[in-house]
């Protein structure tokens, strides 16, 4: 018995202690901070750094665009292909890389990343998902020449990953 008094007794230290060492509700978080860090505010927190995009012309590509058949495979750069993603493949651009792509005869861009090789049909350039034959409305042509330009952030030293 006197095992089990000393033993509640001395859990019942410890658990006191351990209450005198939890602030209280009263107590500043913040009052030993340094007033001297400069915080950003919240809009240029949101902001961040100025980036300079620039758009360069690579001129005019015949492209077709491939879905239903290749859907939920795997691309050449191992991600799982979504025939209603903005992506696109091409022979020899980096993955990763971002292209602004316009239909001449309506005037409708997208923006897409290369994520797959391809096409492999002579005389096109570049294949399209699904989604973005929609969007630029060359569905159901199959084909377009559109005109192509590359995305470049400056501050990113590397073609974009999703």
């Amino acid at each position: 018995m006197n095992k089990f008094v000393l033993f509640f007794t001395f859990l019942a230290l410890i658990v006191i202690s351990g209450l005198n060492v939890l602030p209280d509700n009263n107590d500043d978080i913040g009052q030993n901070a340094d007033p001297n860090l400069d915080f950003p505010n919240e809009s240029e927190y949101l902001i961040g750094e100025e980036f300079n995009i620039k758009y360069i012309e690579l001129g005019m590509m015949k492209a077709s665009w491939y879905g239903p058949r290749f859907h939920g495979r795997l691309t050449a750069n191992g991600e799982i292909y979504d025939q209603m993603g903005f992506t696109a493949a091409h022979k020899s651009l980096p993955f990763g890389t971002l292209l602004r792509l316009t239909n001449p005869k309506n005037k409708k861009s997208v923006i897409v990343r290369i994520n797959d090789r391809g096409p492999y049909i002579p005389g096109r350039q570049i294949d399209l998902s699904k989604k973005v034959a929609v969007e630029l409305d060359i569905l159901k042509e199959g084909t377009a020449k559109l005109i192509v330009e590359k995305i470049e952030i400056n501050g990113l030293d590397s073609p974009a990953v999703f």
